[in-house]
């Protein structure tokens, strides 16, 4: 997948699992980090379990990527409560 491709599926799913979430999102930029991070997270969790990872700009890839996303979202929430 291309930079951009990246960056597009990361900043959707990083929007889609803030709103999951918390309901008001992060911001712009911590949406993309935040997405981009879930998409690998999902990827290498999906992976885990037996299933295929993030395989390119599709509905399974998208899915993938906001479940990590809201992962990534949940440990986020968790230390930042914590600190």
């Amino acid at each position: 997948m291309s930079i951009l491709a990246w960056i597009v599926l990361g900043l959707v799913a990083g929007f889609i699992g803030s709103k999951v979430v918390n309901k008001s999102g992060e911001g712009l930029i911590l949406d993309l980090v935040l997405g981009i991070v879930g998409a690998v997270v999902g990827g290498w969790l999906f992976s885990l379990f037996g299933a295929h990872g993030v395989t390119g700009l599709n509905i399974y890839s998208f899915v993938v990527a906001v479940v990590g996303a809201i992962v990534v979202l949940v440990v986020y929430h968790a230390i930042k409560k914590a600190v």
